[in-house]
C-alpha cells in the first residue's frame, strides 16, 4: 500500500498517439500541477513544443505516430481492418520498445506516481512495478468490461448484446490487444526491467487489484457510465486544453464575416493515400449542399492551399477547435475522441466519417445523443451521401439536441473531477 502523494512530488504521464491523444493528457497534467504536483509528459518528440509551451516538463518516448502515418499513408486505408492494424502496430511497437526502458527510466527519476494512457499503459505499469511506485490508468476510451456496454469494436452492430456475449467480446478484445503489445512488453520491456513475463493471456484478467483503477476523460453525457462498472472505473468528464489568445489569419476572419456560419470539414491527425481524390469528393459534397465550408487539411487527410478557394470554401491547415467550432454551423470530422469532445462542447451537430479505431464508436455515441446522423462510410465516400448527411445534421432536431449536449458538457470540469478521483483513491494527498 502506497501513501498518498504529497504536494511537490512529481507525476509522470505516459502517452503516445496523435493530437487527440496528447492534448487531453496535457490538460490533465495542468490540473495536477495546479494541485501542487510538478508534472512531466512522456511522449514522442513531435509534441515537445506543445508540452513545454503549456508549462509542463517533457520527456521523450520513441513513438512518433505522425512520422509513421506520413511515411506510410496506406495505413489509413486499412484503418477499419482490425487484423491489418494489429499486424502493422505489433511490429512498430516492438521496434519502438527497444528504446522504451531507457527513456522510461529517465522519465521516472524522482517521480512519485505514474499514469499510463492508451498504448503506453503497459509500459508505465511495468515501470511502476519495477520501481515500486503507485500507478493509475487514465484513458480516453471505455475499456472496462461491461455486460450492458458492448466493446467499442462492435459499435453500430446492435444497440444491445446478450450479457454473456458482451463480456466474451471484451475478453477476445483483450487477447487481441495483448497479441499486439506482447512482443514489446514481454520480449523487451519486462526482461530489461528484470520483471517476470506476463502469462500467455497477458495482464488483463486480474480482478480487484488496485492497479486496475482507471479514470476516464470523456463526458457521461456522451457516454453514460455503465451500471455494472466497478468503483475502480470512474468517468470524470472531458479534459480540454484550450489555446489562449490565438489570432486567426485576417483572411479567415474576413471569410467568416462574409456570410452565414460555415460547416467545418477536417480530419485532424488522419492521413490519406488518396488525399486529392478524397478532397475532390468532399468539395463536390459542399457544392451540392450549397453551404459555406472551412476545410482543415491537418496532417494530410485533405489537400489544399491555405486561403479562400472562392466565396464558398476556405482552406486552413489548422485552427484551435475551442476558437473555431463555436463559429461553425456543424462539424464534419473523423470521430476521434478529441474532436468529438470539441464538437460536443461547442454544441454543434457532427457528421462523422470514421477512419479507424474508436471513431465508429464515438460516431455511434453522438448519434445516440441525438447530436449527429449515422456515420458516413469513408471507404466508398460519395458526394451525395455526404451532402445528405450535412443536410440531416443541420435539421432542427439535431441542432437542438447538439445545443443541449453542449450546455451539459460545458457545465462539467473533467480535469478537476479527475484530480478529485485520484484523491478519493488515496493516490494524492487531500
Amino acid at each position: 500500500m502506497h501513501k498518498p502523494l504529497a504536494p511537490g512530488r512529481s507525476i509522470a504521464i505516459f502517452t503516445i498517439g496523435t493530437q487527440g491523444d496528447i492534448r487531453p493528457c496535457v490538460a490533465l497534467g495542468l490540473g495536477l500541477q495546479r494541485a501542487g504536483h510538478p508534472v512531466r509528459i512522456v511522449t514522442s518528440d513531435n509534441f515537445a513544443g506543445l508540452v513545454r509551451g503549456a508549462g509542463l516538463e517533457f520527456f521523450p518516448l520513441t513513438s512518433d505516430f505522425q512520422a509513421l502515418l506520413e511515411m506510410d499513408r496506406s495505413i489509413a486505408d486499412q484503418g477499419l481492418d482490425m487484423r491489418a492494424m494489429a499486424r502493422i502496430f505489433r511490429g512498430h511497437f516492438a521496434d519502438w520498445a527497444t528504446r522504451w526502458v531507457a527513456e522510461g527510466q529517465a522519465a521516472c527519476e524522482g517521480a512519485g506516481l505514474l499514469v499510463g494512457v492508451g498504448n503506453s499503459t503497459l509500459l508505465a505499469k511495468s515501470l511502476a512495478e519495477a520501481r515500486g511506485l503507485p500507478f493509475v490508468c487514465a484513458q480516453l476510451q471505455p475499456l472496462t468490461p461491461s455486460r450492458v456496454l458492448p466493446p467499442m469494436v462492435l459499435a453500430g452492430t446492435r444497440q444491445r448484446l446478450p450479457a454473456w456475449l458482451s463480456m466474451g467480446a471484451y475478453q477476445l478484445l483483450r487477447l487481441l490487444v495483448w497479441h499486439v503489445m506482447r512482443p514489446a512488453i514481454n520480449d523487451i520491456v519486462r526482461p530489461q526491467l528484470g520483471l517476470r513475463r506476463y502469462p500467455w493471456y497477458g495482464p488483463y484478467f486480474n480482478t480487484g487489484r488496485q492497479d486496475s483503477r482507471v479514470v476516464y476523460g470523456f463526458s457521461q453525457h456522451v457516454l453514460p457510465r455503465p451500471a455494472d462498472w466497478p468503483d475502480s472505473a470512474q468517468i470524470a468528464g472531458y479534459w480540454f486544453l484550450d489555446q489562449p489568445a490565438w489570432q486567426p489569419p485576417e483572411a479567415l476572419h474576413a471569410f467568416l464575416d462574409a456570410g452565414p456560419a460555415p460547416v467545418y470539414i477536417g480530419f485532424g491527425s488522419m492521413v490519406s493515400s488518396q488525399a486529392d481524390r478524397f478532397t475532390a469528393t468532399v468539395l463536390d459534397a459542399v457544392r451540392r449542399s450549397g453551404r459555406r465550408a472551412v476545410l482543415a487539411t491537418g496532417w494530410g487527410g485533405l489537400a489544399g492551399q491555405d486561403g479562400a478557394l472562392d466565396e464558398q470554401i476556405f482552406f486552413i491547415r489548422h485552427a484551435p477547435h475551442d476558437w473555431l467550432f463555436p463559429r461553425m454551423a456543424a462539424a464534419v470530422h473523423h470521430g476521434g475522441a478529441g474532436t468529438t469532445a470539441a464538437a460536443a462542447r461547442a454544441g454543434i451537430p457532427s457528421v462523422v466519417v470514421p477512419f479507424y479505431g474508436d471513431q465508429p464508436f464515438w460516431a455511434r455515441c453522438l448519434q445516440r445523443a441525438g447530436a449527429a446522423p449515422a456515420a458516413v462510410d469513408r471507404r466508398d465516400l460519395q458526394a451525395v451521401a455526404l451532402a445528405t448527411a450535412m443536410d440531416v445534421a443541420l435539421g432542427e432536431d439535431i441542432r437542438q439536441a447538439a445545443q443541449a449536449l453542449g450546455s451539459r458538457v460545458r457545465a462539467e470540469d473533467g480535469v478537476s473531477q479527475a484530480v478529485d478521483c485520484l484523491r478519493g483513491w488515496g493516490l494524492l494527498a487531500s
